[in-house]
C-alpha cells in the first residue's frame, strides 16, 4: 500500500522536523512536552492497546460526488450522507469548497447556502397540504405566552444587542414574500380583466 499523507492512521507518525529546530523557530513551541504541564497526561498512556484492527480506516463509499476541502489530499474516511447537496443551495455549497477553509469567503458562502436551503424548503412546503406557518414556527407566539419580553430586562442577556433586528431578519422575508404574492395576484387579475 502506498504511503498516505494523512492524519488518519492507527499509529503516530514521526515528525518531519526535530523538536530543537521547531523550538528555535517558533516561540513557545513544545511548552506541553513535559507531562507535568499537560492536564490530560494521566489519560495519555503511550503503548496502550487500542484494539484498532486497521492501519488506515475503511473508506465509506461515495454515493454522489462529495465536496472536498482544498486543504486535504482526499475525502475523510467517514462523512455525513443525510443531506446531499441539491438545487441552488447545493451549487453554492460546492462553490464554497473552491476556497480554503481559512478564508471568510468559504464560510460566508456556506452560511448563504444554508439560508438559500431554508427558503428552498419553505417554497417546497407550499406545494404540500401543510405549508410552513411563519407565525407558529418562528416562536413569535411564545414571546407573549412564555414571558419572552419580560425575560429580556434586568437579566444581562447577551442577545439584547441584536434584539431589535431579530424581527426584521425573521419576519421581513415572509412579509416580502406575502407582498410579492399579493402583487402577483393583482397583476394576474388585471390581465384577466383586460
Amino acid at each position: 500500500m502506498p504511503e498516505i499523507p494523512t492524519p488518519y492512521t492507527a499509529g503516530k507518525t514521526a515528525p518531519k522536523k526535530s523538536a530543537e529546530d521547531l523550538r528555535t523557530r517558533i516561540p513557545g513551541w513544545g511548552a506541553d512536552l513535559d507531562p507535568a504541564d499537560r492536564p490530560a497526561y494521566p489519560r495519555e498512556q503511550p503503548g496502550i492497546q487500542t484494539g484498532a484492527h486497521w492501519d488506515f480506516p475503511d473508506r465509506q463509499p461515495e454515493k454522489w460526488p462529495r465536496e472536498r476541502s482544498v486543504e486535504h489530499a482526499f475525502l475523510t474516511p467517514v462523512f455525513g450522507t443525510s443531506t446531499p447537496p441539491k438545487g441552488v443551495s447545493g451549487a453554492i455549497r460546492k462553490y464554497a469548497y473552491k476556497y480554503s477553509e481559512g478564508r471568510a469567503a468559504h464560510w460566508l458562502l456556506l452560511i448563504a447556502a444554508d439560508r438559500v436551503d431554508a427558503w428552498e424548503h419553505h417554497l417546497r412546503s407550499f406545494a404540500t397540504l401543510r405549508p410552513d406557518n411563519p407565525i407558529t414556527e418562528t416562536g413569535v407566539l411564545s414571546e407573549f405566552s412564555r414571558h419572552g419580553v419580560g425575560s429580556r430586562f434586568g437579566k444581562k442577556r447577551a442577545d439584547l444587542s441584536h434584539q431589535w433586528i431579530d424581527p426584521i431578519i425573521a419576519g421581513a422575508p415572509w412579509a416580502l414574500a406575502g407582498l410579492g404574492a399579493v402583487a402577483t395576484l393583482r397583476t394576474v387579475r388585471k390581465h384577466r380583466a383586460a
